[in-house]
């Protein structure tokens, strides 16, 4: 469903590369949507995400398009860098 909601918003496009379990090789340098860890984070060059308020019932299940429309917020871009 959330790729579809990407798609609805124009975030993502048709023939976008979707990766269900992201490697280094597969976010170094990229444009990231999605969540990842920061340690991979770290290797994009951005990471948008889409923030979900949940209630507790939606928490660990699927959520259905409709669902995803009435809790996702407006895309968020960031850029994760490593410090010593």
């Amino acid at each position: 469903s959330l790729v579809a909601l990407l798609r609805e918003r124009g975030i993502l496009t048709e023939d976008a590369r979707v990766i269900a379990h992201a490697t280094p090789d597969d976010v170094r340098g990229a444009r990231v949507i999605g969540v990842l860890p920061l340690a991979l984070a770290a290797l994009a060059e951005s990471i948008t995400e889409i923030p979900l308020t949940l209630t507790p019932e939606m928490r660990g299940r699927e959520l259905t398009l409709d669902e995803l429309r009435a809790c996702a917020g407006e895309a968020t871009t960031y850029s994760v860098r490593v410090t010593e």
